[in-house]
């Protein structure tokens, strides 16, 4: 074990070799040598210097949630390499945002460092981790048999387990709404939920979500589906369940993804519920879908939505976060001779583990390292855990789809200024849809910080609303209000100032979940009751089989 806190610091001697090359300026690289060597120091002569009166020294508690095991406290050697290795993490962390350069290269750096501190934790190795190691010997080697039972058949799948992944079935214990699939082409299937209520409101609702994920993320228990939460308050809900592409879907564009999907399933809602105007939502992806969708057919001179929802989703693209590190010219251009519409050898898919994977690795200690140490060293099978089983059900992606919304979106940002690209044959301009828009984001969301989401309020022209839920991408927009978890923040009056800060310092912070904003907010937009329909679908679109159908049940 000494010669692997050795490494460990042989290690940290390469980083700060690696680190001088880079341009730091020199008093503040003195400072850092200095700070580090000092405290260096001390855990070295703490560790090697017993106790005169024979009794064991005190340990300082370790405040970081991987070494909480009461082990790392318990074996002074263990203790060290912690401390050692928290240590070397500040003294990274702290080299990185010394270092000279644009800010997308700096922040490129900080990501990676990252990285580098997170897989070399002390308790991502069994030859360092006491807590893997006790457990080894109390179970006389059986927790080590089954990590690596479990370590290959994570080799087979294809990804780390996060979850029991055979304690879910999709229509059985998750995605359990009832309903029908009432329309389906190539690209997706249209599901009509059975109404609960006596009457229903005259316009219906449809949802799109993300096609980079399985659609039930909307419909994942009873109690926790923001699609019965809809069904329940009256309205008649329709949802777009997205194809999960093969090779034979390879060819598909981003232009196939708003006329033949978002634009068809507008049009096929009309039709089954005679009404001209629907009430829309849009989640991450399908949000930047449904909002170009409609931007179309308003350049058609149609305006169907009488009300759109975004959930978590990107219009402005200008800075968004972390996601901006892995998208520049040279990426792109590589995804386009690789996957695209061009490339040498025909255009492929993006297939669905490389997504979760770069999503994975924007919380690496969550959704990584955390499960590499419960499920190969300690031998622990994950829990099952609904969120987490959907989270695993991967999604592919059209090369050809992909690559124009990686260069139009995240490398140029042309959405958001009028008539620099043409979709479905027209020129795209946001401003002309006058639908009042309902945008939400999440406070600590990741993939689409809430700043991000708040600049739609500056593009669309119609009355428009912005609540800001409290937690993540996902747990803040699935937060039912029968939990009474969490908290979301209302603006004063309608105010939308250009800087998200300055609403934010402006808003008043309320208990509990925003559906209930929301359910009032989209009720007002919604229409007279009517008496509910019978059956769903409707003339030449008939049920075609319950949902949540088999577009779903496609695995990557």
């Amino acid at each position: 074990m000494s010669e692997a806190v050795n490494g460990m610091t042989r290690q940290m001697g390469d980083a700060l070799q690696q680190f001088q090359s880079l341009q730091i300026p020199g008093d503040v690289w003195q400072q850092l040598q200095q700070d580090y060597l000092s405290q260096a120091g001390a855990l070295w002569n703490r560790a090697l210097h017993a106790p005169h009166d024979g009794k064991p020294t005190e340990l300082p508690p370790l405040q970081d949630k991987r070494f909480a095991d009461p082990s790392w406290n318990s074996n002074r050697l263990s203790h060290f390499s912690a401390e050692l290795y928290l240590l070397n993490a500040r003294t990274l962390q702290r080299m990185a945002e010394q270092v000279s350069g644009d800010n997308k290269t700096r922040a490129r750096l900080r990501f990676a460092v990252q990285q580098f501190i997170e897989a070399s934790s002390p308790s991502n190795f069994l030859a360092l981790n006491p807590e893997a190691q006790q457990r080894a010997l109390n179970t006389q080697g059986e927790s080590i048999a089954r990590g690596v039972q479990q370590l290959l058949a994570d080799v087979q799948r294809g990804h780390v387990s996060q979850t029991d992944e055979s304690a879910f079935e999709v229509g059985r214990n998750v995605a359990t709404t009832e309903g029908h699939v009432v329309f389906e082409n190539e690209w997706f299937q249209l599901l009509e939920y059975k109404p609960l209520t006596t009457d229903v409101f005259e316009r219906p609702l449809l949802m799109i979500p993300p096609c980079i994920n399985k659609y039930y993320i909307l419909d994942l228990q009873p109690e926790n589906s923001l699609i019965r939460h809809a069904v329940a308050q009256g309205h008649r809900t329709f949802v777009v369940s997205w194809r999960n592409p093969d090779a034979e879907c390879v060819h598909w564009t981003w232009d196939d993804y708003i006329e033949q999907a978002a634009v068809k399933a507008i049009e096929v809602v009309q039709a089954i519920s005679g009404s001209k105007t629907l009430n829309t939502l849009g989640f991450c992806v399908g949000g930047t879908i449904l909002a170009t969708a409609l931007a179309v057919l308003a350049a058609r001179g149609q305006q169907p939505a009488a009300s759109m929802t975004l959930l978590t989703t990107l219009i402005d693209f200008e800075n968004n976060g972390v996601l901006d590190l892995f998208v520049d010219e040279p990426s792109v251009q590589m995804r386009d001779v690789t996957i695209g519409a061009q490339a040498p050898n025909g255009p492929g898919l993006l297939h669905g583990q490389q997504l979760a994977s770069t999503f994975s690795m924007l919380r690496p200690n969550d959704l990584v390292w955390n499960y590499v140490v419960g499920n190969y060293l300690k031998g622990e099978p994950p829990p099952p855990f609904d969120l987490l089983y959907w989270n695993s059900d991967a999604t592919n992606l059209p090369g050809p789809m992909y690559c124009w919304y990686l260069r139009h979106t995240y490398l140029q940002n042309d959405l958001k200024h009028a008539g620099r690209v043409t979709v479905a044959g027209e020129p795209l301009d946001l401003s002309l849809v006058r639908a009042p828009v309902y945008i939400y984001g999440s406070r600590e969301d990741h993939i689409v910080p809430w700043e991000a989401a708040y600049r739609s309020t500056q593009i669309f022209k119609g009355r428009k609303r912005f609540v800001l839920g409290a937690s993540g991408h996902i747990a803040g927009v699935i937060n039912p209000p029968a939990k009474k978890k969490r908290s979301h923040w209302i603006g004063k009056g309608s105010a939308l100032p250009a800087q998200p800060q300055q609403w934010l310092a402006a808003a008043t912070e309320h208990p509990g979940s925003w559906w209930t904003d929301w359910a009032d907010w989209l009720a007002s937009h919604a229409g007279t009751l009517k008496p509910a329909p019978k059956t769903p679908g409707r003339g030449a679109f008939k049920p075609i089989e319950p949902a949540p159908g088999r577009y779903v049940k496609e695995r990557a």
